[in-house]
Formats: structure tokens, C-alpha cells, sequence
């Protein structure tokens, strides 16, 4: 049995998620209006005690690296290396496209079918992810709209782990980051792919933006 932790402050609302012997717990803020650096402690100690467990019980931890809030993205990622670094626990780098992926709505990305897992990147642009049987099949990608219609013309499921602008001209699946972020750490964890929790930038923020102008 895995026992874990796993965060996800990559976007609007606020998901932990534990496992111990075989038993998942959740604790979940739906609209923290990017509080996340005040609510994630209380939401971490919510689910270790529905739990009934410490975090040096704790076999691995994982957190979102992206795409999404840049400064959401930073404190979940530096939760969870505090942990593991304090446990002396190996992490998991989980993205927004894998909690999209790994939804239960269909078994999962695994059980076939092309995917674009999509998050708002705001003014008709999309970050962006495919997948196709499991494995990559469009690398991260900074897309405008009409490239995200063309892609769904040629095959591609859309999905998404919120309401997106695109909703009103194309069939979006909306599906649960809570129920993504447990299948996504079970599964990659499965495939044994541990390593460096790195904040995924497909672009660069505005600041670095405007300081190269």
C-alpha cells in the first residue's frame, strides 16, 4: 500500500489529498480566491487527521507543478519539498494536464482516446497537453483558441479541470481536480516517476515579459 500526500495550488480552488493503507481522504477549498498560502496548512492538517496519520508516515509527497497560478504553483511546491525534505521522502511532480488526464469520467487517459487537457491562460489562449493512450502525444504547448478548435477537429477529446471561455463554442469536459490529482499520483507513482518537484512555465510571466521589452 502507498501511503502520500498530495497538493494541488495550481488554480482557483485548493485540493490535499492523502492515502494510508489503501484509504483516500480528501480535503478540498472549491474558490479559495488564491488564498492559498494562508488556507493550505489548515487543509493539510484537515486531511492528516481524517487520516489518522503523520506526515513521516508518509512514503512520498506530491504536488501540482502546472501549468497555472505562478505564485500558487511556487507554495505548493514549496510545502511539499518542506516535507519531504524535513521526512527524507522522494517526491512525485504531478501537472494541471495529468489531474485533467487521469479523471475518473472515462477510467482515465489510459483507457484510450485522445485528450487535449487544457488550463485558461487568459485572453483566447490555452495552456495545453495531449494524450493518446496513456502517453504524451502533444507536448506542453501555449495555444490560441482556434488552434485548440482545429486539434478537437482533428480527434481530440477537450478537457478541462475548470469552466473555461472556449466552453461556448466547443464540448469541454469539465471533470473533478480532486478525483485527478488521487488517480494521477496513484498512476504515476505506479510508473515510478519520482524526481524534482519544477514549476512548469510553458510562457513566461508578465513580469519577465515586460522586463525584456
Amino acid at each position: 500500500m502507498k501511503n502520500f500526500l498530495a497538493i494541488d495550488t495550481s488554480g482557483g480552488y485548493l485540493c490535499v489529498v492523502a492515502a494510508k493503507d489503501g484509504r483516500v481522504f480528501t480535503a478540498v477549498e472549491d474558490d479559495c480566491a488564491m488564498k492559498h498560502s494562508v488556507l493550505l496548512m489548515t487543509k493539510v492538517d484537515e486531511v492528516l487527521s481524517k487520516a489518522q496519520m503523520r506526515l513521516d508516515e508518509c512514503d512520498f509527497f506530491a504536488a501540482c507543478v502546472g501549468a497555472g497560478s505562478f505564485t500558487g504553483i511556487r507554495i505548493g511546491i514549496s510545502a511539499a519539498k518542506g516535507f519531504a525534505l524535513a521526512c527524507k521522502k522522494p517526491t512525485l511532480p504531478v501537472t494541471s494536464f495529468d489531474i485533467a488526464a487521469y479523471n475518473a469520467v472515462d477510467g482515465g487517459v489510459e483507457n484510450g482516446g485522445r485528450l487535449l487537457c487544457l488550463v485558461d491562460a487568459l485572453h483566447g489562449y490555452y495552456y495545453a497537453c495531449g494524450y493518446e493512450n496513456g502517453e504524451v502525444s502533444l507536448p506542453f504547448s501555449y495555444l490560441s483558441e482556434e488552434q485548440v478548435l482545429a486539434l478537437e477537429k482533428e480527434g481530440y477529446t477537450l478537457r478541462s479541470c475548470g469552466e473555461l471561455p472556449l466552453c461556448q463554442r466547443a464540448r469541454v469536459e469539465i471533470v473533478s481536480p480532486t478525483e485527478g490529482l488521487k488517480n494521477a499520483v496513484f498512476a504515476l507513482s505506479d510508473k515510478e516517476k519520482f524526481g524534482e518537484l519544477s514549476a512548469v512555465y510553458i510562457r513566461k510571466s508578465s513580469a519577465e515579459e515586460n522586463l525584456h521589452k
